[in-house]
């Protein structure tokens, strides 16, 4: 019995760093797994966020009684869903084509937003530009005399 316990301790003995080499390796590899993960949830969300920007510019643009007016309701609009969705506005660039404004022409909606990964160790060193673009057409029933008053 003696013996066998001191088979036992001998080879435990010789394998005590095996632990602590196979964690040196294996904790890198799992941290920029998790840190990879979390900055694709970013970019997700940040597409998301500027899909539904892109959509909204664009259809108050489309549904606004003259064209100035829908590019000032425009740009409030994709403005006000980006920073709803947590969006830093200085980040966020919105682009607006009116396409001349006629009725069954179509509006353009264009928007750019960089997402930071400057917080996340491993991934600061590149931020990550992300984009939408969306159009809306321009009914063709929709009335313009109250933009000539």
């Amino acid at each position: 019995m003696v013996r066998r316990l001191r088979t036992i301790m001998r080879k435990a003995h010789g394998e005590s760093g095996q632990a602590l080499v196979e964690a040196a390796l294996a904790i890198p590899v799992l941290l920029v797994l998790v840190f990879g993960v979390v900055a694709a949830g970013r970019i997700t969300e940040a597409k998301i966020a500027v899909q539904a920007a892109a959509r909204e510019s664009s259809r108050a643009l489309a549904v606004a009684p003259s064209e100035e007016q829908g590019i000032a309701d425009a740009l409030t609009a994709g403005e006000n869903v980006a920073v709803g969705y947590g969006l830093d506005g200085s980040r966020l660039t919105i682009d607006l084509d009116s396409g001349g404004f006629s009725r069954g022409g179509t509006v353009t909606s264009d928007v750019q937003y960089s997402v930071s990964l400057s917080d996340l160790p491993l991934l600061n060193f590149f931020d990550v530009d992300v984009g939408a673009s969306h159009s809306e057409r321009i009914d063709f029933y929709r009335s313009r005399e109250a933009a000539a008053r």
